[in-house]
Formats: C-alpha cells, structure tokens, sequence
C-alpha cells in the first residue's frame, strides 16, 4: 500500500490524474447539458397533448385517427377513379363550323357542331339555313373520330377542329 501512495505522489501521476478528473468534469457537464435540453424537450411534447392525460392512450386514438384517414383516403382515391372513367365519356370536346351553303345568301348562317369525348365518340349536328328562311338540322353519331354515314366537308372540318382543340388544351394541362 506504501508503495501505491508514492507513486501517486509522483508530479507525473498527479498531472495524470488531474487531467483524468478534468477530463471527466468536462464529460459530466456536457451530459449534464444534454439530458436538461432533452427534459425541457419531452415536457414541450408531453403538453402539446393534454394536461394529466394518459400518453399511451392519447397515441392511441392518434392511431385510430389515423387509420380513419387512410380509409377515408383510399375511398376517396376510388371515387375519383369511378369520377375519371365516368367523365371519358362526356362530352369533352367541341368543335363548329360556320359557313355559307348557298352563295347568293348572306351570311355564314349555317355550321356544323362536333360534340365528342375523350375517345371522339359522341355527335355531329349540322344546321343548314335555307333560302327560305327555315334552318333543317342534321345529326350523325361519331364513333372514334368517324361517322358510318357520309360526311359533309364541314362536318368533317368541326370534327377534326374539335379533335384538334383538345389535344392542344389536354398537352397544356400536363
């Protein structure tokens, strides 16, 4: 034991030591700092959620909620997939054509009106004003951006305005 306690004694040691203890003081502090900044932080967090109430239970009803959410949410995904496939088939798409039938007549008083879905089904309506002051209206069903009856040069031109017109407008909303 004698000689443990001269070599403590040792200027050597001493400074060893010294610097272990220092060392350590430093370590205690900055943990000490560490585990104050975490306390203030949990009890900011526990006081965000209520005043005495059970966490366990709290985080809980948080799940709850949430799986609520995730329910609500893929319902609502799958209405608005029923919503898009509904809408391919309304009318989307529109195009007309005004013009003269008869050249000894005023003006353009007659045209033709595409009405089209996305997939260019839908109608062509053409409205053809007489010389006697009366307007004949024609209507011919479109299937895919062609009708199985015979297309006036107008009603053609409203079909491809229309088709032309919603690629332009479906490119910029993308």
């Amino acid at each position: 034991m004698d000689k443990i306690l001269e070599f403590a004694k040792e200027p050597q040691v001493v400074i060893v030591l010294m610097t272990a203890v220092c060392v350590l003081l430093i370590i205690t502090i900055i943990n000490f700092v560490k585990t104050n900044k975490m306390v203030k932080k949990y009890n900011r967090f526990i006081s965000k959620f209520s005043k005495g109430a059970n966490i366990e239970a709290l985080l809980g009803d948080y799940a709850s909620s949430v799986e609520e959410v995730k329910k609500e949410n893929r319902e609502i995904k799958n209405e608005i997939n029923i919503m898009e496939k509904n809408s391919m088939r309304c009318i989307q798409k529109v195009g007309i054509v005004r013009y003269n039938a008869f050249s000894d007549t005023g003006s353009d008083l007659c045209f033709a009106l595409a009405l089209l879905d996305f997939e260019n089904n839908g109608v062509v309506i053409n409205g053809v004003y007489s010389r006697d002051n009366t307007t004949t209206t024609y209507a011919k069903p479109v299937e895919a951006g062609t009708s199985k009856y015979t297309l006036s040069e107008e009603e053609q031109a409203a079909i491809e305005k229309a088709k032309r017109m919603a690629d332009s407008y479906y490119i910029n909303v993308k």
